[in-house]
């Protein structure tokens, strides 16, 4: 039987990489840079961890945090278009209220997007897999 490594980091089709000094998601896929978005990665007392990982999941349309609720975002919840990484981490959407602050630390520990790009990484790990998705978090590019 054939043996299929599962891919690492940027040789997945889909590969994520979240600075958090600049509060920045790349997003690469077929290790092309595609486009870059701004994020909130989490404020000094949730800080984000650095992760290395493939997303576990669940992907959700719609989410709303029983422990940081408030806000909605169209009916889709306060987590629009998460992608959970690891426990309760994920990458999602953010609501209105928040978009003035992405680019800077403002979550609880989670990767907040404009529900715009939100929906770009959503809809490509929906269509390329979680098995092909890679997510990193680091503190510089260094």
């Amino acid at each position: 039987a054939i043996v299929h490594n599962p891919c690492r980091q940027n040789e997945c089709l889909l590969y994520v990489e979240i600075i958090k000094s600049t509060q920045t998601l790349y997003l690469y896929i077929d290790s092309e840079l595609m486009d870059s978005f701004k994020v909130s990665t989490g404020i000094r007392k949730y800080e984000t961890p650095n992760l290395n990982l493939r997303p576990a999941g669940p992907v959700l349309k719609k989410y709303t945090s029983r422990k940081f609720p408030g806000g909605n975002y169209k009916g889709l919840g306060n987590m629009p278009y998460a992608v959970f990484l690891r426990g309760g981490y994920a990458i999602h959407g953010t609501t209105p209220g928040n978009f003035a602050k992405l680019g800077t630390k403002a979550s609880h520990g989670c990767i907040r997007l404009h529900p715009n790009n939100a929906i770009i990484f959503y809809e490509l790990v929906k269509r390329i897999g979680l098995s092909n998705t890679w997510v990193t978090i680091k503190d510089s590019l260094l």
